[in-house]
């Protein structure tokens, strides 16, 4: 690393805490002008993710700020008007339009290195045969384009898929939306605006760039914070960060140097917390040490953990109340009742709040009633149950326990 500059700005970890969660969207009133495409352009990255129980995590991101949107909107909002693009960021992200330009670094470091994990048998033609179809024949898929598997794992891909991903890592075509799952390719010029269809920046200026959305996006940050934002490496942050914009603080109980986004210092952070429940692809959350860090939560996703060794289940959610993480829940859905599989709460007071967004989540997805399945002990399933009639309207009735519901404290 660099020398760094002295901090000019002492915060405390509750400030911090709170300039992360205004940066989020997640304090303050949520800017419903801007709806699912202001939300993408405020974070960034959506981080996009197979994985689908409530929703897909990129519908999730924008639910657990603006509420519920209707999940067609989400979708169109993404992927219509040019608005947007895939390419990787974080991991696979959905990206503003407006940041194609900053990723020209990743692609000429892709082409330099010449291929990805799979291997072309004759890369010239099979990736010309792609351009050929798309230039003809408009926006396709892997499947239209001549199929995405050469007949055996899911992972032996054909040589037309294997050249189509090769020539969207370099940025020859671009996926320019999702249909039922499956990226629509699409040449650059199509999908591309003329003013920002261009790989002239050098990569300090990418890289200077997205070093300074991504402290924007977070409000404060660590080195690793803000180069994990985007994936870049901590040699590349420590080449631009004094151009970036970001000033150096000083944060209560942080170890490690930290920067912020100079507009989070201009105004203390206050407002309204937003109470949801969130993906754990969600960039508030996504960076495991970070949400120790700021929230003292420590939370793993367990999707791809042995069935017998997970504690929290498949698919926790974290519970967002009072600007906290207090808890966090596995649901899953059975008909039109969304299921509590596994809930943990940090503390009694946290039943309520996780009440209320269980309702509030199942509402969303079309359930008109909840059950809690299993919880950390039988007090908590009792006090959420009870909390969840209490909102009234057509719940009670169905708001109950499953027989031994809360007998599990662990596995």
């Amino acid at each position: 690393m660099t020398s760094l500059p002295p901090p000019t700005v002492s915060l405390s970890a509750d400030e911090a805490r709170r300039i992360a969660l205004r940066a989020q969207g997640f304090l303050g009133a949520p800017d419903r002008r801007g709806g699912v495409r202001g939300v993408l352009r405020h974070l960034g990255a959506v981080q996009l993710d197979t994985i689908s129980v409530l929703a897909r995590s990129h519908e999730l991101i924008p639910y657990a700020r603006l509420g519920a949107v209707g999940r067609d909107a989400v979708e169109k909002a993404y992927w219509s008007d040019g608005h947007a693009f895939e390419y990787w960021s974080h991991a696979a992200c959905i990206l503003p339009i407006e940041e194609w330009p900053h990723f020209a670094f990743r692609r000429r470091a892709n082409r330099a290195r010449g291929h990805r994990w799979h291997i072309l048998e004759d890369k010239q033609q099979s990736t010309r045969a792609v351009l050929d179809r798309l230039k003809a024949d408009g926006p396709l898929t892997s499947t239209e384009l001549g199929g995405a598997k050469n007949g055996g794992e899911w992972f032996e891909w054909s040589e037309t898929k294997i050249a189509v991903e090769w020539l969207l890592d370099t940025g020859e075509v671009v996926c320019s939306e999702r249909r039922g799952w499956k990226r629509v390719y699409d040449l650059p010029e199509r999908a591309v605006p003329d003013a920002l269809l261009h790989d002239d920046l050098d990569d300090r200026e990418c890289l200077r760039r997205l070093v300074a959305l991504a402290g924007r996006s977070l409000g404060v940050g660590t080195r690793a914070d803000i180069a994990d934002y985007h994936r870049l490496k901590g040699e590349q942050f420590d080449a631009v960060v004094a151009d970036s914009g970001l000033v150096p603080v000083e944060v209560e109980g942080w170890s490690k140097p930290a920067w912020a986004d100079p507009s989070a210092l201009a105004t203390a952070p206050r407002g309204r917390h937003r109470t949801t429940l969130l993906s754990p692809f969600d960039s508030l959350v996504w960076d495991r040490p970070r949400t120790e860090r700021i929230f003292g939560f420590t939370h793993r996703l367990e999707a791809y953990v042995p069935k017998p060794k997970r504690i929290h289940g498949y698919f926790a959610m974290p519970l967002l109340a009072g600007g906290r993480l207090q808890g966090r829940v596995d649901p899953a859905r059975e008909g039109r009742t969304l299921v509590a599989r596994q809930l943990s709460l940090t503390s009694p007071a946290a039943a309520a709040p996780m009440a209320r967004a269980l309702r509030e989540a199942a509402e969303w997805v079309g359930c008109d009633a909840v059950r809690v399945e299993r919880a950390q002990n039988a007090a908590e399933a009792a006090a959420v149950t009870a909390e969840l009639a209490a909102l009234g309207g057509t719940w009670p009735a169905r708001c109950r326990p499953a027989a031994g519901a809360g007998a599990v404290t662990g596995r």
